[in-house]
């Protein structure tokens, strides 16, 4: 096992580098680069009348625009006075050691950046990761269990209409209808805590958190419940048809002890190499739609905003690290099937 995992990790090298490379050659043929964005606004506010403020004073020149000499301190500013292979190798170099330089819009440390916006994605993805695992694994195998039963059919219908509908539109209907919108008002609108949350007690700290949950995390995760829940219960319907099933029942076990027995560790076996990735997942991304709908500043406002803002370092940067956690991912669910299912081995890979 351990050349085997040495050998992915070698891999991950050039895999991580051809997705940034990919990346960094698309954003050079993206019309409208920071700098362009930059002359625009200077040029946008001096036309208005205002005063420009910052290292810009004095750039503007009335209708005659932005002196050449002001444009090439810009290019300079933001690193484009160099080659785009001098700047690539200088990115990776810095990114080797998770140096990812400072934001061009929001003028601060991207580390810092994802860190302000990473526990409004980790309180969304911990919440929606504990309740798909603690509600579609015993609803899942309780449908297996019971397969073309009126509670499968009825349970199937239920969870496919959640399926169906998407997360903002889910989101908004319960804003407006539990959110004050236009019927009751329930559950707050935005946020991830209340105007005086500092000043509440430690329990009313926890409830008013939890309150703020419900609706983000209802909306965000009925489609995984959907996907999880038909996912256990076709795992563990496909060990319940297999012969060892019915020796065991052959030989007098009680239906427990069949299922929890033999089916269980067999059937389990899908769902639980899905675990890191999905822990992960859960963890370090955000949802755009909901995060707008509920006023939420989490990682997907911040990758759309900095997409938007032609926030390079933001951009190149959140994306080399979500890359590097996803080919980790990858790995520890591959780990994750020699560790619950004996029967796989490495030996022949590594071979």
């Amino acid at each position: 096992m351990f050349v085997y995992i040495v050998k992915r990790i070698l891999l991950m090298i050039p895999t991580l580098f051809g997705v940034m490379f990919v990346t960094f050659v698309i954003t050079q043929f993206v019309p409208g680069g920071p700098v362009e964005k930059m002359i625009s606004d200077i040029e946008g506010y001096g036309k208005g009348g205002g005063e420009v403020s910052g290292g810009t004073v004095g750039i503007y020149r009335g209708a005659s625009g932005l002196d050449k000499e002001k444009v090439e301190e810009l290019k300079k500013l933001y690193g484009f006075d160099k080659s785009p292979a001098e700047r690539f190798l200088t990115m990776m170099k810095n990114y080797l050691v998770f140096d990812f330089g400072d934001s061009y819009y929001y003028n601060r440390s991207v580390v810092d950046l994802v860190l302000s916006r990473m526990p409004v994605s980790m309180s969304l993805g911990l919440w929606n990761f504990l309740i798909v695992y603690g509600i579609c694994i015993p609803l899942g195998i309780k449908k297996a269990v019971r397969d073309g039963s009126r509670f499968d059919t009825l349970s199937s219908t239920v969870i496919l209409i959640g399926y169906g509908i998407p997360g903002f539109v889910l989101g908004v209907l319960l804003l407006v209808l539990f959110g004050g919108g236009s019927f009751w008002s329930i559950f707050p609108l935005r946020g991830l805590v209340s105007d005086n949350w500092a000043e509440l007690s430690y329990l009313g700290k926890v409830l008013d958190y939890l309150w703020h949950m419900v609706l983000p995390v209802t909306a965000g995760g009925v489609g995984s419940l959907a996907v999880m829940t038909m996912l256990t219960k076709n795992a563990f319907l496909e060990e319940i048809r297999r012969q060892y099933v019915l020796t065991a029942r052959a030989k007098g076990l009680s239906e427990n002890q069949v299922l929890y027995k033999h089916i269980f560790r067999n059937g389990i076996i899908p769902i639980i190499t899905g675990f890191p990735g999905f822990f992960l997942a859960s963890f370090f991304t955000g949802s755009l739609l909901i995060e707008t709908i509920f006023s939420l500043d989490g990682m997907g406002l911040l990758a759309y905003e900095s997409v938007l803002n032609r926030d390079y370092p933001v951009v190149l940067g959140t994306l080399y690290f979500f890359t590097l956690i996803g080919l980790v991912s990858r790995l520890l669910s591959d780990l994750s099937y020699v560790l619950v299912d004996p029967r796989i081995s490495f030996k022949a890979v590594e071979g």
